[in-house]
């Protein structure tokens, strides 16, 4: 880990998770022995922290497509500042997961119990639920304003890839918002499907791949950078889909190559 951080009230508690924690110390991984009050803050703080520049990154998105900037280049642009660094300046349909919305939220209500304003993260948290709506609207304007009747392939249900963990997950939302407007939804997660059967309204047609999945969809959206869908091929959408509408909310294709092969591509915050 980049560093330990230790709340302990009594020198007895300290000398113990000292103890506990000496292989680390060999390692010269840093410790950091303070009180519990502020080893919880430094938890809320840091998750919170990462959670503004994923949503300052997803803003800068949005602006980049109305000036016609590039967001990865804009991102790249900011991570070569050492005071920034490149970590977590990948824009998306949101964060989720079992950390940063609880953390978030945690740290809003404590100061909202201790009458302290810290407006930045409340808008962070409101933002963050608006984004994955307008995820669902990005796709409704790809299928021409209207998704009704549509059948519309989703591919990643989990929160981020190599997990089936779907807390708080962006397909939460917008799967739900598109079935609302009248699409038909078949869905596909390497790890998650298990969770989806749990999660997801019971119309979701889930399905055992990728490709299965895109079969006679008029629409595929991209929810989860799985390294399994970054190895699709445009002629493995074009021969399985109805339609040639690609929404990838995670820009992991080349867009010159997917509308190249004949692909209607849309991504984030780049032309």
């Amino acid at each position: 880990p980049d560093r330990v951080v230790v709340g302990a009230e009594t020198d007895r508690a300290r000398d113990l998770l000292r103890r506990l924690y000496r292989p680390l110390y060999l390692l010269e991984t840093p410790i950091l022995m303070t009180g519990l009050e502020t080893s919880e803050l430094i938890k809320y703080a840091s998750n919170a922290f990462l959670a503004v520049k994923i949503s300052y990154i997803n803003q800068m998105a949005d602006l980049c497509e109305r000036v016609g900037a590039d967001v990865h280049d804009v991102a790249r642009g900011m991570g070569l500042d050492k005071r920034i660094g490149n970590k977590f300046l990948h824009p998306g349909p949101g964060y989720g997961g079992s950390c940063f919305p609880k953390d978030t939220l945690a740290l809003v209500r404590t100061a909202q119990d201790y009458d302290t304003d810290i407006g930045i993260v409340d808008e962070v948290v409101a933002y963050n639920t608006a984004r994955k709506l307008s995820m669902a609207q990005r796709v409704e304007q790809a299928a021409g304003g209207s998704v009704d009747g549509k059948t519309i392939a989703v591919l990643g249900l989990a929160f981020k890839p190599e997990t089936d963990d779907m807390r708080d997950s962006p397909s939460l939302d917008i799967i739900p918002a598109l079935m609302a407007a009248g699409a038909s939804i078949r869905a596909y997660d390497p790890k998650a499907m298990e969770e989806a059967r749990h999660l997801l309204p019971a119309a979701v047609a889930l399905q055992t791949s990728a490709q299965q999945c895109l079969e006679g969809a008029d629409i595929a959206v991209i929810i989860t950078e799985w390294n399994e869908f970054r190895a699709l091929t445009p002629d493995q959408f074009l021969t399985s889909m109805a339609g040639t509408t690609l929404v990838d909310l995670r820009n992991i294709y080349d867009p010159s190559a997917m509308r190249g092969a004949g692909l209607t591509y849309l991504s984030i915050g780049r032309d």
